[in-house]
């Protein structure tokens, strides 16, 4: 397949890039400045705007499908997840892109209880700002036309961890747990290979 990964010198990115590669797809990587990220191996490294319409269209000419894992910290989390996800919509649409992976976060999900993981006791908010911008962008999807997914890991990504090479779907969100960026990359490719799940939402955990 032709895959579009936008956010591609993250890191959750560039494991996407990695695992895309090793499937044997082609990769486009985009990135804001391609100078940056010599060493991104394994894709055709652009430069893009995911916040840009016009910019997304471009990158994804000739693509079957995009993975999406942009965050920008220098910005208020509202405007560039809601900025992102309507540029994605718009670019993806007119490239003739249907399939879309976007890159979530467990805070926004459901927890045991079924509320956010964010609204349940003693989950940590100083971040909360960053949560809303998630949840923002989300609802900017539900309201495409593209087929897209939402994938967050059930906790938060595990930055030392090694590869294990497999994952599970979570029943709902766990503060406690962790996966690796590589295994969630393989969860992430899964559903660009295989989609199971129909502009959804969905947690994935360490198997």
């Amino acid at each position: 397949m032709n895959i579009v990964i936008f956010g591609a010198g993250g890191r959750a990115g560039r494991q996407a890039v990695a695992e895309a590669h090793r499937r044997g797809h082609r990769v486009t990587a985009v990135v804001r400045d391609p100078a940056r990220h010599g060493d991104l191996t394994g894709a055709n490294v652009v430069a893009g705007d995911v916040m840009d319409a016009v910019s997304v269209e471009r990158a994804a000419g000739g693509q079957n499908a995009a993975i999406s894992a942009a965050a920008d910290l220098s910005m208020p989390p509202h405007d560039f997840f809601t900025a992102s996800s309507l540029a994605l919509a718009a670019g993806l649409a007119k490239a003739g892109v249907r399939r879309l992976v976007v890159v979530g976060l467990a805070s926004i999900l459901p927890g045991a209880s079924g509320a956010p993981l964010m609204d349940e006791p003693g989950y940590p908010n100083e971040y909360r700002s960053f949560y809303l911008g998630h949840a923002a962008g989300l609802d900017r999807l539900r309201s495409c036309d593209l087929d897209w997914a939402y994938v967050a890991p059930a906790g938060d990504f595990d930055h030392d961890g090694t590869r294990v090479g497999r994952y599970r779907v979570a029943e709902h969100g766990d503060p406690d747990d962790r996966i690796t960026y590589a295994d969630f990359a393989i969860a992430l490719l899964d559903e660009i290979e295989a989609p199971r799940h129909h502009r959804a939402a969905v947690s994935i955990q360490e198997a």
